[in-house]
Order: C-alpha cells, then structure tokens, then sequence
C-alpha cells in the first residue's frame, strides 16, 4: 500500500472515531506547540512513518492525536515510549492492560488508549490514566460532601491541573461538549475560590 493510501486510511479511521470537525488557526497553533508531525518523530527514532501508519491501523499503536488542518498526523512526543517500556509493539498491549487487576477494565482502557483521545493528559500511561480517573471521581465526592475541607479540594483540582493540558475548541467538539479541564477544573475554581490571604490584594 502506497504512503498516499495509509496516510488516506489512517485519516479515514481518525474521523470515524473523532467525527469530522473543522480545525481554525487557534486549534492548529495550539496543536503545532502541544505535539509533533509523525515523519519528524519518526526520523528523529528511526523509525519508518509508513511502518508506523500500519501499526496504527492494525490497533497496535494509538491513532494520531490529532489530524491538522493541512493533514499533517500529529502525535505526542512520547508516542514509543510505552512501546520501549514494554518490551516492543508485539508486548505493548499485555503490558498496557495488566495494568488493570479487572481485565475488563484493562481492555476497555487499552481501546481507549488505541483510539488517540488521551490528549487530555501531558503524559500517557496507565499511572496516569489511573490517577486521572481517581482525581475526577474525587473531585465530585468532595463536591458533594459539605464537610470536605476547602484545601482538599483544592489540592485535587491542582493536582489534575498539573496533569492536563489546556485542550482546545476542537476537543470540545469531537468529546461533544466541555471537557475534563472545564468541568473538573475551570469550574471548580470558578465555584470554590481559593479565599484570598492576609495583605494579599
């Protein structure tokens, strides 16, 4: 199969998961800074972008996080890293999903891995995933708890703020809504402000 076929295939696969959406200036900006072109990845680890695209298609390697707007596939600078962790692409997955003492969960976190939609994190991995998933649901329970202590809560939103990056206007549309950032922290600091301290204007 030609590059011109794969790079076509791969960019047929990202819009059946992400839905067509347009990308602007701001989210290709955006993008450009937060991850890199998966040729300049490539040639920088020596790998070979077409090998690449297969594994991707094949449900070996996630898919691109993003598609910009002049087509370029955009991956996150560590897209090997958990490979190389693991031992090679032909591990990464029983790797990936022993993770998860329920295989189940294992597995569905493995597709969601796959599907390239874990942008919402700077680093990718299942501590990561994990800690993501642990701070959001305690987040809502110290929300809805009129006892937890205000610093509590603030020290989890800080916490997955330092996880997240900031997203951009095209995630809100391929998620179908607000995303983590704006519900889990954006809002919460909008709601529960930190009280302001002695002598501080």
């Amino acid at each position: 199969m030609s590059q011109k076929d794969l790079k076509q295939r791969l960019a047929q696969r990202f819009r059946e998961v992400n839905g067509d959406h347009p990308m602007t200036d701001a989210d290709d900006a955006y993008v450009s800074a937060q991850f890199v072109v998966l040729e300049e990845l490539c040639a920088v680890r020596g790998r070979d972008a077409d090998e690449v695209r297969r594994l991707m298609l094949d449900g070996r390697l996630p898919l691109p996080g993003y598609l910009r707007s002049d087509g370029a596939e955009m991956m996150p600078a560590e897209l090997f890293a958990l490979a190389d962790e693991a031992g090679g692409v032909d591990l990464l997955e029983a790797w990936f999903t022993a993770d998860w003492d329920d295989p189940v969960t294992g597995k569905a976190e493995w597709d969601a891995y796959l599907s390239g939609q874990y942008v919402c994190l700077h680093s990718v991995t299942p501590a990561t995933i994990r800690r993501k998933d642990e701070l959001t649901a305690a987040i809502g329970a110290a929300i809805d708890d009129p006892d937890a202590p205000a610093a509590h809560l603030h020290a989890l939103v800080d916490e997955l703020d330092a996880l997240e990056p900031a997203f951009t206007a095209y995630d809100r549309l391929r998620f179908g809504g607000p995303t983590s950032r704006d519900t889990c922290i954006d809002a919460i600091r909008a709601r529960f402000p930190r009280p302001e301290r002695p002598g501080r204007r």
